[in-house]
């Protein structure tokens, strides 16, 4: 365990025109010594088993103070073609013995692999210029994240000078907002406190697995064509927080209420981003922006996956494998959009109090006044399946209209038109960004401070303790909570009338010991091809201040670039939480109402007003013309290598006495019909010896053309001749190894071939420590051919492989199968 004090500070951003900035003064920060932060840390645990991420408004027009553009270059191009790629690299963590990120649920440990967790990644270049070119990322986690980022671009200079176009200004690093992945790897200190610290092996999974989808993206960079397309999904997101979101305007909700079913208080429009490479007509892959959050899979589920858009984004590239439009590899990216205040528990808040009732609609309690018992719930709720089934079904309503809207490009294709590739970057100080709202009033955004109700959590994963909703503070709570936010840092009285009316809990923001807790600094982007404009937010944007920041990024876009050549009319998507984690963004009437939304809402009432502000003032550096960038602005610290960690190591594992790793503890049967639950038991190893990637632990393999001698011929009823039979296959079997299974001996020969894997919804890996003393351990591999739809008749077997750590940390690979079965209609 490695750590030390961070004491370096945020510098001032570069100075936006038409914006003043002053300093902001601040009364000298109190020291806290290393064994104060600790002894904090241990009593606020438990405060954060919630969610972390889990009067008349003007209409926002052209901002004052606008860049002029710079440098100047005109070159001709072939209209609508770019060079594109797409790449697909596993980035599963640890599986086992890590909390889980999203919940913020210390008892949420890791026991086992539902699905693996990858890094999709698109680059889109321009042909002429190729050095104008980005590359979006979707991750399957909870979030984008500065570490992460610093990781990835130290991984590409690394690369070498052939990977020197990609930088800051075209990196950007998006998460799904999946709530079931491994945590303990993100950059600033609140969020490791649930996961007792930081982890390396968490953190490399990602950074390493992602500079590999960069990587193959890159090297297969091609000649293509974009073409957009848009469509609604119903079905899939509700809003969690429509009492805040009635506060604003009602003028402005009316623009966005089409019908009952689309009523305007979430998002239901799908946007589809297809590239089809020139040399053969193939699409290579989709990259899709929805809202929804990623908590259809429930706080009490221990298995890894990538929730609804990991479930998306399966069946997309399923359904591309024998599809003749679809080039081999094809990827698909399900990526976030305004998911802020959405939830796809699309049947509501309920209690679960014995009542029937559903939650309060202002504050999210039951008949007990609390908001433990108040759950929302998804379409299969009845299901007890920690949220599986429900999860499933909300990353199909995503999948078939996506797939319906590429069938339609596919025949009918909306080009994405001119030929330029632009981005831009930029880190810009919260911590007191003073500017003018387009009315002229003079506002600004306070240190980072997390308000009562971000305690409450929301329904769908509610906190803990006394906190609700709406209407927590300091004289509604206990006062130990008073104590535990003055033991970090008692806000002052400017921080307090900054961040009204929001009752600040933890001042977080002013707090840099042993390092940052949250960040101050954040980053500023947005890339443009074409007349598409992608809007990459650090944080959780709500519908309505989605909705505001887009349609202020579309005006500026169409009036400054009205005139080019090839324009077209702006089609701006916004999609986060990227590059780092701010929590929240609501809009300034949203923040009034102080719902779990708008008390983590960080830089104060003017958050969403400020990330416009910025986000305009950058906007000509988009010009097709433009050939320099903005400063890069105040650096957030790299807090990688020096955070704590209190999680304990592997190690050693051993086999129980007289057996052996890979052996089989309890067989399948010899028979099951489709909708049967087909398991075996091993003895196992602990995961975290090796992560696997790019392989599994588990593999269901199909027996090809069977011989007429095959072992299922044997005799007997009975036990006596179920126990040859398995006893048998066993031994055939044991010097198989994986490179082989597909492979025969001779023409006459059985074959194997692997239809199951990791990354398979429906085949899951749960390991279970059976003494810790003995470090004895065991796996349990489940097919679920009831939900998997592409489940068919034939004969199978389980294989599981994995890596035993002996006492001296040396790592061996072990193999286990299990007999075979046949599986019946």
């Amino acid at each position: 365990m490695r750590w030390t004090r961070g004491d370096e500070k945020a510098g001032d951003s570069p100075p936006l025109p038409g914006s003043r900035r002053q300093s902001n003064p601040t009364t000298r920060r109190n020291r806290i010594s290393t064994f104060f932060i600790l002894v904090l840390l241990l009593s606020i645990f438990l405060l954060f088993a919630t969610l972390l991420p889990a009067g008349s408004v003007q209409k926002f027009k052209l901002w004052s103070g606008v860049h002029n553009g710079q440098g100047l270059e005109t070159e001709s191009h072939n209209e609508g073609e770019y060079l594109i790629g797409v790449g697909k690299a596993d980035i599963t963590g640890p599986c086992v013995e890590i909390n889980l990120m999203g919940y913020a649920d210390p008892h949420q440990i890791g026991t086992g692999l539902r699905q693996r967790l990858y890094s999709r990644a698109f680059i889109v270049a321009d042909p002429v210029n190729p050095s104008d070119r980005f590359v979006y990322l979707v991750l399957d986690t909870q979030s984008g994240d500065t570490a992460v980022r610093y990781g990835i671009l130290s991984g590409l200079q690394e690369f070498g000078a052939e990977y020197e176009n990609y930088g800051h200004h075209n990196l950007a690093v998006t998460g799904t907002h999946s709530h079931s992945g491994p945590g303990a790897w993100l950059n600033y200190l609140l969020p490791q406190i649930t996961s007792k610290g930081f982890d390396q092996q968490s953190y490399r999974a990602i950074v390493d697995g992602a500079l590999l989808s960069i990587r193959r993206a890159h090297e297969s960079l091609t000649p293509g064509h974009l073409s957009i397309g848009s469509t609604k999904v119903f079905g899939a997101n509700i809003n969690r927080s429509l009492f805040a979101y009635l506060a604003n305007p009602v003028e402005e909700r009316a623009r966005y209420n089409v019908s009952s079913e689309d009523d305007g208080s979430v998002d239901k429009d799908l946007t589809l981003l297809k590239f089809q490479r020139a040399s053969d007509g193939k699409n290579i892959g989709v990259l899709t922006w929805f809202p929804t959050h990623g908590t259809s899979v429930l706080g009490n589920n221990t298995l890894i996956s990538g929730d609804n858009k990991g479930v998306a984004a399966y069946l997309f590239e399923k359904s591309a494998i024998d599809d003749e439009t679809a080039a081999e590899g094809f990827v698909a990216g399900f990526s976030q959009a305004n998911v802020g205040d959405t939830s796809p528990n699309v049947l509501g808040a309920w209690c679960e109090d014995g009542t029937g009732q559903m939650c309060s609609f202002e504050n999210s309690t039951c008949s007990d006044g609390r908001s433990q018992k108040c759950h929302a719930r998804g379409p299969f709720f009845r299901a007890n399946d920690e949220g599986t089934s429900s999860c499933f079904e909300i990353g199909k309503r995503q999948f078939e209209p996506a797939r319906k809207l590429y069938d339609q490009l596919n025949q009918a294709p909306i080009p994405v038109r001119g030929g330029w590739v632009k981005s831009f970057h930029t880190f810009h100080n919260m911590s007191g960004h003073q500017f003018q709202l387009p009315n002229g009033t003079e506002v600004r955004t306070c240190p980072a401070a997390l308000g009562y109700s971000f305690a409450a959590g929301t329904s769908d994963g509610p906190g803990a303790f006394d906190f609700t909703q709406h209407n927590s503070n300091s004289t509604n709570t206990s006062p130990i909570w008073r104590v535990v936010g003055g033991m970090l840092k008692a806000p002052s009285e400017e921080q307090i009338a900054c961040h009204a009316p929001k009752p600040i809990l933890l001042d977080v923001g002013e707090v840099s010991s042993p390092y940052q807790w949250t960040p101050n600094v954040v980053d500023v982007q947005v890339f443009r091809v074409g007349q598409l404009v992608i809007i990459v937010s650090p944080g959780e944007a709500t519908t309505m201040a989605g909705r505001r920041w887009r349609n202020a990024v579309r005006d500026q876009v169409t009036a400054l670039f009205a005139e080019e050549s090839q324009s077209a009319s702006p089609i701006v998507v916004l999609g986060g939480p990227a590059n780092s984690y701010t929590h929240y963004i609501t809009t300034e009437e949203e923040y009034g109402i102080q719902r779990y939304e708008g008390a983590s809402t960080l830089y104060g009432p003017h958050t969403l007003a400020a990330y416009i502000n910025v986000t305009l003032s950058w906007i000509p550096y988009l010009s097709s013309s433009a050939s320099s960038r903005p400063p890069r602005g105040p650096e957030p610290p790299n807090n990688s290598n020096r955070s704590l960690s209190f999680i304990p190591q592997v190690i050693r594992d051993s086999p129980p006495f007289f057996k052996q790793f890979g052996q089989v503890k309890q067989d399948v049967q010899e028979k099951y019909q489709i909708g049967d639950r087909v398991t075996a038991t091993f003895i196992g190893a602990n995961p975290r010896n090796n992560l696997r990637l790019e392989r599994s632990y588990a593999v269901v393999e199909k027996r090809i053309t069977p011989p007429a001698h095959s072992v299922s011929t044997v005799p007997g009823a009975g036990s006596e001749g179920e126990e040859l039979r398995k006893e048998q296959t066993r031994n055939q079997n044991q010097d198989q190894t994986q490179e082989n299974k597909e492979s025969s001996v001779d023409a006459n020969a059985d074959t194997w071939k692997a239809v199951r894997d990791d990354s398979d919804w429906h085949l899951v890996f749960r390991w279970r420590r059976t003494s810790e003393l003995l470090a004895t351990s065991e796996v349990e591999i489940t097919w679920e051919t009831a939900a998997d739809p592409w489940a068919e008749p034939g004969r199978y077997r389980i294989r599981y492989f994995g890596d035993a750590k002996s006492l001296a940390g040396h790592i061996s690979e072990f193999e286990g199968v299990s007999g075979e079965f046949e599986l019946l209609t």
